[in-house]
């Protein structure tokens, strides 16, 4: 399942007809939002697809998800540990196989942490968590792996990159990450490419790593020796380098 995550910077960002160009440019299953305002509402007009947008308290802007095909629940919202000034809450999807979350967390290093355990909380065993966390270093999420592509997403005051946008996973499978084009947000998209273990097992990519793998077990084979672990062929070794 292909899923894009956007921050649209609700003030002077994306348009609704960028983020439909995106969907019609890249034809993902789902986009997630962040910094959405009620501008955005013709967006299915647009793109067709089913569409649910819920604000921030005491904010004119909120959270969105597109999906292209319709789901058996709408989104569950719940609400996260505050700051002083900002009321966040976290929108949760069922996609079918797994849920995903869509976030906008806190700048506080430590509280958007504690929002990321709380979003945690609520979902099952399968799923995603999508979204600008605003977090630098490391997530500290037990069971979940930080996936999604480790490029700078967001440029502070447009000299220093972050990587704010993130992907975290549980029970998935991630075959493909990347960052698209900025546009006219100060955030760059970024897209994932998700699927449960037993999805997965068909993908291409994968299919050619089983096959390197199966080779190179069968030359030490014909060898009469046992291959180490270090020996055998390793699945994207450079996909999750340190940020």
């Amino acid at each position: 399942m292909k899923i894009i995550s956007w921050n649209l910077l609700h003030r002077e960002g994306a348009a609704v007809a960028d983020v439909a160009r995106l969907i019609e440019q890249q034809r993902p299953d789902a986009l997630l939002m962040q910094e959405v305002t009620t501008a955005f509402e013709g967006l299915p007009r647009l793109v067709g697809g089913f569409y649910a947008q819920t604000p921030l308290p005491g904010r004119r802007h909120g959270l969105a998800i597109w999906t292209r095909a319709p789901t058996a629940k709408p989104a569950s919202v719940f609400p996260l540990p505050s700051g002083a000034l900002v009321h966040r809450i976290c929108q949760i999807l069922d996609l079918g196989s797994f849920s995903v979350a869509n976030v906008h967390l806190s700048q506080g290093q430590l509280l958007n942490r504690r929002q990321l355990r709380a979003v945690v909380s609520h979902l099952p065993l399968h799923a995603a968590v999508l979204g600008d966390y605003n977090l630098v270093g490391p997530h500290m999420v037990p069971g979940f792996r930080d996936v999604g592509p480790r490029h700078p997403t967001h440029r502070m005051s447009d000299l220093v990159p972050l990587r704010l946008d993130r992907c975290l996973i549980r029970g998935l499978v991630c075959l493909k990450a990347d960052v698209l084009e900025r546009g006219t947000s100060d955030h760059r998209p970024i897209m994932v490419e998700l699927a449960t273990p037993g999805e997965s097992a068909g993908h291409p990519v994968k299919r050619r790593f089983l096959q390197r793998l199966k080779n190179e077990v069968a030359v030490w084979q014909t060898r009469g020796e046992q291959p180490s672990p270090q020996a055998l062929p390793r699945q994207n070794p450079r996909r999750f380098r340190a940020p």
